[in-house]
């Protein structure tokens, strides 16, 4: 598949993430509202929450993550380079405006894009990035940030973390009600629903590793279409390569600025490596790193 053609898939998937998500969103609040004898009070709660949820992430996430990560705006003429990398590589991809760029103050070798479309987009990168790569494979990094807005990955990982944010929630209200009562008048005689309410327990125990399982798998196969759309865009996949490589012998990650609800974003896992391999290959937020360099080499 071209990368054209990948985009557009890409702006499918938000569609389909969305209505995938919100109809288990619209289940759960169904067995909520079966438990309580009421699925007027379950589905509304549903909708209530996913709405409320929904509409604060899509516009205000962006600046959420930004202020979590400590990150800030950078200026002239300290970063005049970063800026002016970032605003030349938006022209070369044909954005309609170039990025907001941001720096946080880590030693890490570190950098993620965030925003919900092209126009309200920024990319950040830590003061150890600006430090310790040279030119092209700064350009590298910034191409591959520049990748995820342009291919819209921006829009797919913030729905996808808004839509498992939402079923997380919902399956911890419900798991709460059977544990501490709340219980329907007719429940205890209707077979029927008691299945259904079973049914809907062990979903609620697993849609949030469901969940968390789908975005991983979409954030790791995005890495890969990034890394290409990058090297596409610098001519020069070597650089990103670069790059690659000195990130994965970082011996700081970026620890202390990032969370599982960020770590998807970033370009490399910000968490420390861990010896329990087969459990971080289910649950990782990107692909092998030597398997991305292999590919770039090979291009």
């Amino acid at each position: 598949m071209g990368i054209y053609e990948e985009i557009s898939a890409n702006q499918r998937r938000s569609i389909l993430l969305v209505v995938f998500f919100f109809a288990f969103a619209i289940f759960l609040g169904l067995v909520i509202g079966t438990y309580y004898g009421s699925n007027y009070f379950g589905i509304g709660l549903a909708v209530v929450i996913g709405t409320v949820y929904f509409l604060f992430s899509y516009y205000q996430g962006d600046r959420a993550i930004l202020a979590m990560t400590g990150a800030k705006e950078a200026k002239k003429p300290e970063h005049a380079y970063l800026i002016n990398t970032v605003e030349g590589l938006a022209i070369a991809a044909g954005l309609p405006k170039a990025p907001k760029v941001y720096v946080i103050e880590d030693d890490a070798l570190n950098a993620f894009a965030t925003g919900r479309k092209p126009e309200t987009s920024s990319i950040t990168v830590t003061t150890g990035l600006l430090n310790k790569l040279n030119r092209m494979e700064l350009e590298g990094v910034i191409a591959h940030e520049m990748s995820h807005i342009k291919n819209y990955d921006i829009r797919v990982m913030m729905l996808a973390a808004i839509m498992v944010g939402v079923t997380v929630l919902l399956s911890d209200f419900l798991l709460r009600s059977f544990l501490w009562g709340g219980r329907g008048r007719d429940r205890e005689n209707n077979q029927l629903s008691v299945v259904f309410i079973i049914i809907g327990v062990v979903l609620a125990i697993l849609s949030p590793l469901i969940g968390e399982a789908i975005k991983l798998a979409i954030s790791r196969k995005r890495e890969f279409l990034a890394d290409a759309s990058g090297a596409l865009l610098t001519r020069y996949p070597k650089g990103l390569a670069d790059a690659l490589r000195k990130i994965k012998n970082d011996p700081d990650p970026l620890v202390d600025k990032a969370n599982k609800a960020t770590a998807h974003l970033f370009i490399s896992t910000p968490f420390r490596k861990t010896k329990k391999m087969w459990l971080k290959n289910i649950f990782s937020t990107h692909p092998d790193i030597d398997e991305r360099i292999k590919k770039l080499d090979a291009m």
